[in-house]
Protein backbone atom coordinates (compact mmCIF):
# COMPACT_ATOMS: atom_id res chain seq x y z
CA UNK A 1 0.00 0.00 0.00
CA UNK A 2 0.88 3.62 -0.88
CA UNK A 3 0.34 6.42 2.11
CA UNK A 4 0.21 10.76 1.87
CA UNK A 5 3.38 12.39 2.42
CA UNK A 6 2.46 14.58 5.53
CA UNK A 7 3.77 17.98 5.63
CA UNK A 8 3.27 19.90 9.10
CA UNK A 9 -0.26 20.87 10.27
CA UNK A 10 -1.27 24.01 12.12
CA UNK A 11 -3.03 23.68 15.41
CA UNK A 12 -5.64 25.70 14.97
CA UNK A 13 -8.40 25.16 12.41
CA UNK A 14 -10.43 28.40 11.25
CA UNK A 15 -14.36 28.65 12.04
CA UNK A 16 -16.00 29.86 9.41
CA UNK A 17 -19.59 29.70 10.68
CA UNK A 18 -21.29 28.51 13.49
CA UNK A 19 -24.49 27.85 15.09
CA UNK A 20 -26.90 26.00 16.89
CA UNK A 21 -27.01 23.76 14.03
CA UNK A 22 -24.02 23.72 11.57
CA UNK A 23 -20.28 24.44 12.00
CA UNK A 24 -18.07 25.42 8.42
CA UNK A 25 -14.31 25.05 8.81
CA UNK A 26 -11.40 25.49 7.15
CA UNK A 27 -9.37 22.42 7.00
CA UNK A 28 -5.90 22.55 6.74
CA UNK A 29 -3.85 20.36 4.45
CA UNK A 30 -2.15 17.47 5.95
CA UNK A 31 -4.93 16.80 7.93
CA UNK A 32 -7.25 13.71 8.04
CA UNK A 33 -10.66 15.02 8.00
CA UNK A 34 -11.75 11.90 10.49
CA UNK A 35 -9.73 9.44 12.74
CA UNK A 36 -7.72 6.63 10.87
CA UNK A 37 -6.34 3.16 11.74
CA UNK A 38 -3.82 3.30 14.29
CA UNK A 39 -2.77 5.28 17.28
CA UNK A 40 -0.92 7.57 15.29
CA UNK A 41 -4.05 8.65 13.07
CA UNK A 42 -5.97 9.92 15.39
CA UNK A 43 -5.27 13.62 15.41
CA UNK A 44 -7.51 14.70 12.78
CA UNK A 45 -10.65 17.79 11.88
CA UNK A 46 -13.15 16.10 13.69
CA UNK A 47 -11.62 15.26 16.69
CA UNK A 48 -10.08 18.82 16.75
CA UNK A 49 -13.42 20.47 15.84
CA UNK A 50 -15.30 18.20 18.97
CA UNK A 51 -13.07 19.23 21.75
CA UNK A 52 -14.53 23.05 20.74
CA UNK A 53 -17.91 21.45 20.02
CA UNK A 54 -19.04 18.35 21.62
CA UNK A 55 -21.84 18.00 19.59
CA UNK A 56 -20.18 18.17 15.76
CA UNK A 57 -20.76 15.61 13.79
CA UNK A 58 -19.40 14.77 10.59
CA UNK A 59 -21.00 14.83 7.25
CA UNK A 60 -18.79 14.16 4.33
CA UNK A 61 -14.66 14.26 4.41
CA UNK A 62 -11.97 15.83 2.47
CA UNK A 63 -8.75 13.88 1.35
CA UNK A 64 -5.57 14.62 4.32
CA UNK A 65 -3.72 16.24 1.49
CA UNK A 66 -6.66 18.64 0.35
CA UNK A 67 -7.46 21.84 2.41
CA UNK A 68 -10.51 23.71 2.13
CA UNK A 69 -14.13 24.16 3.36
CA UNK A 70 -15.89 21.32 4.92
CA UNK A 71 -19.16 21.16 7.28
CA UNK A 72 -20.01 19.60 10.47
CA UNK A 73 -23.53 19.18 11.42
CA UNK A 74 -24.46 19.49 15.24
CA UNK A 75 -26.67 17.39 16.20
CA UNK A 76 -28.11 13.64 14.94
CA UNK A 77 -31.04 15.54 13.14
CA UNK A 78 -29.06 17.73 11.26
CA UNK A 79 -26.47 15.57 10.74
CA UNK A 80 -29.34 13.23 8.87
CA UNK A 81 -30.44 16.04 6.44
CA UNK A 82 -27.28 17.34 5.05
CA UNK A 83 -26.48 13.76 4.99
CA UNK A 84 -29.44 12.84 2.65
CA UNK A 85 -28.25 16.33 0.80
CA UNK A 86 -25.18 15.35 -0.02
CA UNK A 87 -26.22 11.98 -0.99
CA UNK A 88 -29.35 13.44 -3.39
CA UNK A 89 -26.22 15.99 -4.79
CA UNK A 90 -27.82 18.96 -3.74
CA UNK A 91 -24.78 20.56 -2.15
CA UNK A 92 -22.63 22.23 -4.57
CA UNK A 93 -18.91 21.85 -4.48
CA UNK A 94 -15.99 23.77 -5.97
CA UNK A 95 -12.58 22.87 -5.95
CA UNK A 96 -9.37 24.86 -7.31
CA UNK A 97 -6.08 23.43 -8.40
CA UNK A 98 -3.10 23.93 -10.09
CA UNK A 99 -2.26 21.39 -12.65
CA UNK A 100 0.71 20.66 -15.24
CA UNK A 101 0.74 22.08 -18.69
CA UNK A 102 -1.55 23.89 -20.56
CA UNK A 103 -5.22 22.66 -21.44
CA UNK A 104 -6.11 23.06 -24.63
CA UNK A 105 -9.43 24.53 -24.77
CA UNK A 106 -10.72 28.63 -24.61
CA UNK A 107 -9.82 30.44 -21.51
CA UNK A 108 -12.92 30.26 -18.64
CA UNK A 109 -14.13 27.65 -20.59
CA UNK A 110 -16.15 24.73 -19.06
CA UNK A 111 -15.07 21.23 -19.98
CA UNK A 112 -16.13 17.51 -19.13
CA UNK A 113 -14.18 14.79 -17.84
CA UNK A 114 -16.81 11.56 -17.72
CA UNK A 115 -14.06 8.62 -16.79
CA UNK A 116 -15.17 5.64 -14.07
CA UNK A 117 -12.99 4.98 -11.42
CA UNK A 118 -12.14 2.14 -9.43
CA UNK A 119 -9.29 1.12 -6.81
CA UNK A 120 -6.66 -0.28 -7.92
CA UNK A 121 -6.01 -2.98 -5.62
CA UNK A 122 -2.10 -3.79 -5.22
CA UNK A 123 -1.68 -0.07 -4.69
CA UNK A 124 -4.08 0.97 -2.48
CA UNK A 125 -5.17 4.14 -1.69
CA UNK A 126 -4.45 4.60 -5.30
CA UNK A 127 -7.85 4.82 -7.85
CA UNK A 128 -7.34 3.61 -11.52
CA UNK A 129 -9.52 4.35 -14.40
CA UNK A 130 -11.11 1.70 -14.97
CA UNK A 131 -13.85 1.05 -17.61
CA UNK A 132 -14.66 -2.45 -16.82
CA UNK A 133 -15.18 -2.08 -13.06
CA UNK A 134 -15.13 1.61 -12.25
CA UNK A 135 -18.11 3.33 -10.81
CA UNK A 136 -19.17 6.23 -13.27
CA UNK A 137 -17.46 9.16 -12.35
CA UNK A 138 -17.63 12.91 -14.02
CA UNK A 139 -16.35 16.12 -13.21
CA UNK A 140 -16.61 19.36 -14.58
CA UNK A 141 -13.07 21.83 -15.53
CA UNK A 142 -12.78 25.47 -15.89
CA UNK A 143 -9.80 26.58 -17.69
CA UNK A 144 -8.67 29.13 -15.61
CA UNK A 145 -4.87 30.79 -15.77
CA UNK A 146 -2.02 29.57 -17.53
CA UNK A 147 1.59 30.42 -16.40
CA UNK A 148 4.02 29.84 -19.24
CA UNK A 149 7.24 30.05 -17.07
CA UNK A 150 6.27 27.35 -15.08
CA UNK A 151 3.92 25.28 -17.40
CA UNK A 152 1.23 25.18 -15.18
CA UNK A 153 -2.50 26.34 -15.24
CA UNK A 154 -4.77 27.27 -12.51
CA UNK A 155 -8.62 25.57 -12.98
CA UNK A 156 -11.66 25.30 -11.46
CA UNK A 157 -13.41 21.84 -10.64
CA UNK A 158 -16.81 20.79 -9.81
CA UNK A 159 -17.22 17.29 -9.14
CA UNK A 160 -20.90 15.81 -9.97
CA UNK A 161 -19.63 12.62 -8.46
CA UNK A 162 -18.39 11.91 -5.23
CA UNK A 163 -15.78 9.27 -5.76
CA UNK A 164 -12.54 8.60 -3.68
CA UNK A 165 -9.19 10.98 -5.02
CA UNK A 166 -11.59 11.62 -7.80
CA UNK A 167 -10.42 14.97 -9.39
CA UNK A 168 -6.92 13.86 -8.82
CA UNK A 169 -7.66 10.89 -10.52
CA UNK A 170 -9.32 12.62 -13.39
CA UNK A 171 -6.90 14.95 -14.16
CA UNK A 172 -4.18 12.81 -13.81
CA UNK A 173 -6.28 10.45 -16.35
CA UNK A 174 -6.16 13.85 -19.11
CA UNK A 175 -3.10 14.24 -18.64
CA UNK A 176 -2.63 16.96 -16.33
CA UNK A 177 -1.50 15.70 -12.69
CA UNK A 178 -1.97 18.27 -9.62
CA UNK A 179 1.39 19.98 -8.74
CA UNK A 180 2.59 18.16 -5.19
CA UNK A 181 0.61 14.75 -5.80
CA UNK A 182 2.55 12.31 -5.03
CA UNK A 183 0.02 9.75 -5.26
CA UNK A 184 -0.92 10.56 -9.07
CA UNK A 185 2.03 13.16 -10.22
CA UNK A 186 5.23 11.97 -11.99
CA UNK A 187 8.04 12.45 -9.31
CA UNK A 188 9.13 15.98 -11.46
CA UNK A 189 5.60 17.48 -11.34
CA UNK A 190 5.39 16.15 -7.27
CA UNK A 191 7.80 18.67 -6.35
CA UNK A 192 7.02 21.39 -7.88
CA UNK A 193 4.91 21.83 -4.90
CA UNK A 194 5.49 21.08 -0.77
CA UNK A 195 1.82 20.32 -0.75
CA UNK A 196 -0.95 19.25 -2.90
CA UNK A 197 -2.56 22.49 -5.06
CA UNK A 198 -5.96 21.09 -4.62
CA UNK A 199 -8.49 23.54 -2.59
CA UNK A 200 -12.16 23.46 -1.76
CA UNK A 201 -12.54 27.13 -2.20
CA UNK A 202 -16.83 26.67 -2.79
CA UNK A 203 -19.27 25.41 -0.36
CA UNK A 204 -23.46 26.30 -0.84
CA UNK A 205 -25.75 24.07 0.93
CA UNK A 206 -29.68 24.55 2.19
CA UNK A 207 -29.46 25.08 5.95
CA UNK A 208 -30.79 21.92 7.99
CA UNK A 209 -33.01 23.68 9.84
CA UNK A 210 -34.16 26.94 8.16
CA UNK A 211 -33.48 25.46 4.83
CA UNK A 212 -32.19 28.93 3.53
CA UNK A 213 -29.27 28.59 0.92
CA UNK A 214 -26.12 28.94 2.50
CA UNK A 215 -22.62 29.68 0.63
CA UNK A 216 -19.30 29.97 1.08
CA UNK A 217 -15.82 30.91 -0.33
CA UNK A 218 -12.37 30.90 1.12
CA UNK A 219 -9.49 32.10 0.06
CA UNK A 220 -8.33 30.81 -3.79
CA UNK A 221 -5.08 29.10 -4.79
CA UNK A 222 -3.20 30.80 -7.20
CA UNK A 223 -0.95 29.99 -10.45
CA UNK A 224 2.27 31.26 -10.41
CA UNK A 225 2.10 34.68 -12.77
CA UNK A 226 -1.38 34.63 -12.24
CA UNK A 227 -2.83 38.73 -11.53
CA UNK A 228 -4.99 38.96 -8.77
CA UNK A 229 -8.48 39.45 -9.02
CA UNK A 230 -11.21 39.73 -6.84
CA UNK A 231 -13.84 36.84 -6.89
Amino acid sequence: MLAEVAAPVPSTIQVVFVDDAVVVLEKPESLLSVPGRGPDKQDCLSARVQRQFPDALVVHRLDMATSGLIVMARGAAAQRTLSDAFAHRMVAKRYEAVVHGQILGEPHSWQVIDLPIGVDWPNRPRRVIDHAHGKASTTRLQIGHYDPVNHVTHVVLEPLTGRTHQLRVHLQAIGHPILGDYLYAPPEVAAQSPRLLLHASDLTFAHPVTGRTMRFSCQRLKCPGEPHTER
